[in-house]
């Protein structure tokens, strides 16, 4: 293949910076060469910007270092000129409030790096669950030839014989202890077993399920998502990957031509096949606001709703990321799909050929890990969406986590105004709760938390759990993590700290869920709601910095929780020189 500029059907980007011998085009030339770099590689090849979220505090990504340089090994042998970049890390292990505050603030980096600089394409070097819309939101919103590349997930844990999936057994194991059945020396012991490789969580969790959604909607290699972090393969999808951002750069094959209504039709699917996560919901609605796809949770209700989970894996089944990986991967899941009729089979790749072509003749390995759909976990799966005077905007559960004798229920509120409010009142013997009553969180969404922690899944009062109860219906404005399960209720919209009628449930109030029905209700009437919100008062913004301009700029759950100024695509123009 030969590089020189008349090969190429356009002008890079990149010349608009090392094209020319004018004197900015040496200023920007010749700080480069600083690092070494021959003349010719400034003659038109493409310049791939690998963007790394590696950091050490975000432990996930903590092998991204390695892939990256398979990445620059493919990429120098398509004839690009890889470079690295560092980009904002939201990792959910260390950030506080919670890394969801920080997505936005991540993806609006990533899009003025990549505009910024002289990139024509991409390498999305992606793991902890945030890191991955954060990408893509970045890449949508310039439209520059983009493909991800994700960490893996970590090897399977192990505690005394039994397997133990990062997340899903750290709720499992906090609830035995309170429950008297585990030691917290016990607990201690087998906080090692949780993460005993590089990657992120070895569950369906929502790094996982975000991976899966980057396959899904074609923006990652065929079987890129469940490939095991330390494994060979890994690094060989990384090496392949550099290698096709470059003919992806020539055939400017963009994140707008793959990213369609179809392609996000075939990933709410999937994530219904998959038993994904609900955080899914918030990311896939903010990734296609960027890149302009009208999609609402109506879509996630009607598109998922006869989709069977036919991946047995926690938190929704018994198996992990690994075994996933040997029983063929999400090709298989997608195949399925597409054998079923639930598959928009013509949806374009990064391959540069269609999904169905990429999966059309893979094998299923092991029928107990990707089950038939007669044996389904959940016969219909995806995330179910809840409305009613509680929720005029929607709220949603995840059914294949979700206790089937509570997915119709009635019960008094128990409610808690805010996390620390819960934090404070749990453990107390006192306090008036049973396995009837419905647990209310409040204030803990996009704006009322700040940044809509994964606090939704709250952890049962001890004195429940000692009658051997372990779930309860739980309604709060928050997120879970995609490793939880439960009979939980999330993403309640409007959110309290917005005037929602969440806002203004007390305890003792009766609510009714009907997950059949999709109704969420709370026994008020229109008059004694109107009331109760006359008398509401808004929560204080923050003073100052990100915080504040998130509090005023953030939409709601509903619509993907992005910041109302960064929706849309803004396109790839090359701004001007400032030399």
């Amino acid at each position: 293949m030969s590089f020189t500029p008349a090969a190429w059907p356009r002008k890079l980007r990149s010349q608009h910076w090392y094209g020319g011998n004018s004197r900015d085009t040496i200023y920007h030339r010749g700080w480069l060469k600083n690092q070494g770099y021959p003349h010719d590689l400034f003659d038109g090849r493409p310049v791939i910007g690998i963007l790394n979220t590696w950091a050490d505090l975000t432990p996930c990504n903590g092998h991204l270092r390695e892939l990256a340089e398979k990445v620059k090994a493919g990429v120098w042998e398509a004839g690009g000129f890889p470079v690295e970049v560092p980009v904002f890390s939201a990792s959910e292990n260390t950030f506080r409030p919670t890394a969801m505050m920080f997505r936005n603030l991540a993806a609006m980096a990533v899009e003025e790096t990549m505009r910024g600089q002289p990139i024509d394409g991409a390498v999305l070097l992606v793991g902890c669950d945030k890191t991955t819309p954060s990408l893509l939101m970045g890449a949508a919103s310039t439209d520059i030839p983009s493909i991800v590349v994700t960490g893996g997930p970590m090897l399977n844990g192990w505690f005394r014989g039994e397997r133990v999936g990062s997340g899903t057994h750290l709720w499992k194991f906090s609830e035995a202890v309170k429950a008297g059945e585990m030691t917290q020396q016990e607990f201690l012991d087998a906080e090692q077993a949780m993460s005993r490789s590089s990657g992120t969580c070895n569950t369906m969790g929502t790094a996982s399920t975000m991976a899966s959604m980057a396959e899904a909607l074609g923006m990652a290699l065929s079987g890129n998502a469940a490939i095991p972090a330390v494994d060979s393969r890994r690094r060989v999808m990384a090496q392949l990957s550099g290698r096709r951002i470059v003919q992806m750069v020539k055939d400017d094959l963009k994140p707008s031509d793959i990213m369609t209504r179809a392609a996000f039709e075939n990933a709410i699917r999937t994530n219904g096949a998959i038993g994904g996560s609900t955080n899914a919901v918030v990311h896939l609605l903010a990734m296609a606001g960027r890149v302009g796809v009208d999609l609402t949770l109506a879509d996630w209700d009607r598109l998922g709703r006869d989709v069977p989970t036919i991946v047995n894996l926690m938190p929704s089944g018994k198996y992990l990321m690994e075994e996933f990986f040997y029983a063929g991967g999400l090709p298989v899941v997608l195949r399925r799909l597409g054998e079923a009729g639930l598959l928009n089979k013509d949806a374009l790749t990064v391959s540069g050929g269609s999904i169905w072509d990429e999966v059309k003749d893979v094998t299923n390995w092991n029928d107990d890990v990707i089950l038939p759909t007669d044996r389904a976990l959940t016969a219909s799966g995806g995330i179910a969406v809840l409305r009613g005077n509680l929720a005029p905007d929607g709220a949603v559960l995840k059914p294949s986590a979700a206790s089937p004798h509570l997915m119709r229920h009635r019960g008094p509120a128990v409610v808690f105004e805010d996390i620390d409010d819960y934090k404070a009142r749990i453990e107390d013997e006192a306090l008036e709760i049973d396995e009837n009553s419905v647990m209310v969180l409040k204030n803990c969404g996009p704006r009322g938390y700040p940044g809509m922690a994964e606090v939704g899944n709250m952890g049962l009062p001890p004195k429940v759990l000692r009658k051997g109860i372990t779930d309860m219906v739980r309604i709060s404005d928050a997120r879970m993590s995609g490793t939880a399960y439960g009979t939980v209720i999330l993403h309640t919209s409007p959110e309290a700290a917005r005037g929602g009628p969440l806002a203004i449930v007390r305890t003792g109030d009766m609510i009714e869920i009907d997950v059949e029905a999709r109704r969420i209700h709370v026994e008020l009437s229109e008059d004694e709601i109107a009331a109760r919100l006359a008398d509401w008062r808004a929560p204080d913004a923050p003073k100052g910095g990100y915080a504040q301009m998130f509090h005023h700029h953030v939409q709601g759950a509903d619509t993907g929780a992005d910041l109302d100024f960064l929706i849309g695509c803004r396109g790839r123009e090359v701004g001007r020189d400032s030399h």
